[in-house]
């Protein structure tokens, strides 16, 4: 007997959530963004030490996309598994490679530093593109909660690079050509910001100027790159009204976006691999990668 539509389609996602988590991945590459010491520093320990993680997907099925990975963790901690490794081998499932930043953190670092980590593992990306088997255009940038929140501003703050620096990674620009957020912490003003994020990423009392430029609902122009976003309605901690106003800012710059809010799930769920309807979203996130050509090799 053929099962209903509906079953189908939840049956769809988890084999496709089972065949990412079945891919093995070799152990990944490990880079210190900055092998001299990273902008502003205050020592030398691993807090210090900012790196990206590589995990590459197996030859044959490599399509030439990469991510950048921004685990959540509000601006204090790092969810490096669920929203770290686990995302990455997904990514390696669909023959993209999944590339894990470990960014510095507050109180010990405020901003700029996060953004500072955040742009230059763009730039890496970029720069190593020919040598990692990327295609230099088609590199996103995927942040979860405050990770998310850092994947906006990387993607409403980024440069085209500085053509005259001595170092070749500088040079290169930080724009992401595609953005993925996942219950994102958006805003800094609303009433509905996460104020631990606020408090670990500005201080107790930031300058309202910083505080404006770091609301990034605010800060979408037509440059902003196209953009998935992911929420639920029963999130206590990230309200949805986040990536609401961030896709309300896209639609009003004409910036193509997608934005799905499931009714329930708790905030932080990662892939939500053991909930047969919440784990659909990585089915409708694949859905938009292949719509926008990322999940085929390039011409």
């Amino acid at each position: 007997m053929t099962p209903p539509k509906t079953a189908r389609t939840v049956w769809a996602a988890l084999a496709l959530a089972a065949s990412a988590w079945s891919y093995q991945a070799p152990a990944p590459r490990v880079e210190l963004l900055w092998p001299e010491g990273a902008p502003g520093a205050v020592g030398s320990e691993e807090a210090d030490r900012p790196t990206l993680a590589l995990y590459l997907p197996a030859p044959p099925a490599a399509v030439g996309t990469a991510v950048v990975v921004c685990p959540g963790g509000g601006y204090g901690t790092l969810a490096l598994e669920h929203e770290g490794r686990q995302i990455a081998e997904w990514l390696n499932g669909l023959g993209v490679a999944g590339c894990v930043l470990k960014y510095r953190l507050g109180p010990r670092y405020r901003d700029p530093a996060p953004l500072e980590d955040a742009a230059r593992a763009l730039r890496y990306v970029r720069s190593h593109a020919a040598e990692l088997a990327f295609a230099p255009d088609r590199i996103g940038i995927w942040g979860f909660s405050a990770g998310g929140h850092l994947a906006a501003t990387a993607a409403t703050h980024f440069d085209a690079g500085n053509p005259q620096a001595r170092d070749a990674i500088e040079r290169a620009s930080s724009r992401p050509d595609f953005l993925i957020l996942a219950y994102p912490v958006i805003t800094f003003t609303a009433e509905y910001t996460h104020r631990g994020s606020r408090r670990n990423l500005l201080g107790d009392d930031p300058d309202p100027k910083l505080v404006e430029s770091l609301s990034n609902e605010r800060q979408v122009t037509p440059q902003t790159p196209p953009t998935f976003l992911f929420h639920t309605d029963s999130d206590a901690g990230v309200p949805p009204e986040n990536s609401v106003a961030f896709y309300l800012a896209l639609r009003k710059a004409g910036v193509p976006a997608e934005l799905h809010v499931y009714e329930r799930g708790k905030h932080g769920v990662g892939l939500a691999p053991s909930d047969p309807v919440l784990s659909t979203w990585a089915q409708r996130l694949a859905d938009w990668l292949r719509v926008r050509g990322l999940l085929a090799p390039p011409r």
